[in-house]
């Protein structure tokens, strides 16, 4: 390979992905970017209200679910759940 052929090259490959970016923009753009569509915040039903990291690899979640809270523990070989149906304070409307 010559030097010219290598300079094809580079250019013929910076092009594509020129390509390729200007592509994905436009996906971007027009929001079909291969996002499934979420709940609209007012709709949502699901919400995470806390996080404490417990070690490196293990952290505890309280997740509200309409009018109840979860306590969940997520590590590396899967999750549990701690306790369920923990009634949500009257004052924490948050």
């Amino acid at each position: 390979m010559d030097m010219i052929e290598i300079t094809r090259f580079f250019v013929a490959f910076l092009f594509v992905m020129a390509l390729m970016g200007g592509l994905w923009l436009v996906l971007r753009k027009l929001g079909l970017n291969g996002h499934i569509p979420t709940t609209p915040v007012t709709k949502r039903r699901l919400k995470v209200v806390e996080v404490l990291m417990l070690d490196p690899r293990r952290k505890a979640i309280i997740l509200r679910r309409d009018d109840t809270e979860h306590l969940v523990i997520l590590g590396a070989s899967g999750e549990t759940v701690v306790e369920t149906q923990i009634p949500v304070k009257a004052n924490d409307d948050s």
